[in-house]
């Protein structure tokens, strides 16, 4: 393992450099609970790091992120797919603290950070990269079937990997195969400006305690976009969040309607619950 793989920590802006398995570590060591065997080497490099003392006791920088760690009263998680890859970020809203956890394309390790919780809405703003401008024209819909989308898709990633393809061209030409005569020229096109410009779709789902139905139990709500570059932004809005166990079936309708940057904010400012939803 590399000098950079190791666990670390920047005590000025109380952020912490973890994998998963390091995590875990201190998840059990924070409750209590044995540590796996095979997770020693993760327990070793804490301690080579002055997070864990030799017996097993955390750093006391590390005692607001693990409190809000094992017990928030709040998940926010987050996926976001690009062409590098799909990336997990998310947000633990706990009682006294906030902590933002945050993924690299190819890094094993994320960046755990406290951040203000009056903030928390700007945080989940910064985690999508919500920009101030973006094109915004009125009540365009773009509509088809998830299969259609998906093949689109496929076609952006086998043009990317040769050099000097026309992707625009190729990923019109699979939606309009995929879709038959289902699929409108217009559609084909329009859709085709979308996947080739896309940067991220994303996402977002906030989860907590609460009351569903009359009945105690776990709710949450979600959002998803796609963030289209020069082209602005899309709110998903079919299929609905949040999706079934499975995925979307292809053949299922996949719709995106263009919003304004402030429809974004108020779409993440609408995730969180208020005091009055929390169990």
């Amino acid at each position: 393992m590399s000098e950079r793989e190791m666990p670390s920590f920047d005590v000025t802006r109380s952020r912490f450099r973890l994998n998963d398995d390091e995590v875990f570590v201190l998840a059990q060591l924070a409750t209590g609970q044995p540590v796996p065997d095979s997770l020693e080497p993760a327990a070793a490099r804490l301690r080579d790091a002055g997070l864990v003392n030799g017996a097993g006791e955390l750093s006391a920088l590390l005692l607001p992120l693990m409190k809000t760690l094992v017990q928030p009263s709040v998940i926010v998680s987050l996926e976001a797919g690009g062409r590098q890859g799909t990336l997990h970020h998310g947000l633990l809203i706990g009682d006294e603290h906030v902590v933002c956890h945050e993924t690299w394309p190819g890094e094993e390790e994320a960046e755990y950070r406290l951040v203000e919780p009056r903030t928390v809405v700007w945080t989940l703003a910064d985690l999508v990269a919500l920009r101030q401008s973006g094109e915004f024209e009125g009540e365009e819909v773009v509509e088809t079937t998830v299969g259609v989308l998906e093949a689109g898709l496929a076609a952006l990633e086998k043009a990317s990997a040769e050099p000097g393809a026309d992707e625009r061209a190729l990923v019109a030409e699979a939606l309009r195969a995929a879709g038959g005569t289902s699929v409108t020229a217009s559609t084909a096109s329009r859709l085709a400006d979308l996947i080739v410009e896309l940067r991220s779709q994303w996402r977002m789902t906030a989860a907590w305690q609460g009351r569903q139905d009359g009945a105690q139990g776990v709710v949450a709500r979600a959002v998803a976009a796609w963030d289209c570059g020069p082209l602005g932004y899309w709110l998903r809005e079919l299929p609905a969040e949040p999706l079934a166990e499975g995925g979307a079936p292809a053949d299922g309708p996949f719709r995106l309607r263009p919003v304004a940057p402030k429809r974004v904010w108020q779409e993440l400012t609408a995730l969180l619950p208020d005091a009055t939803e929390l169990r």
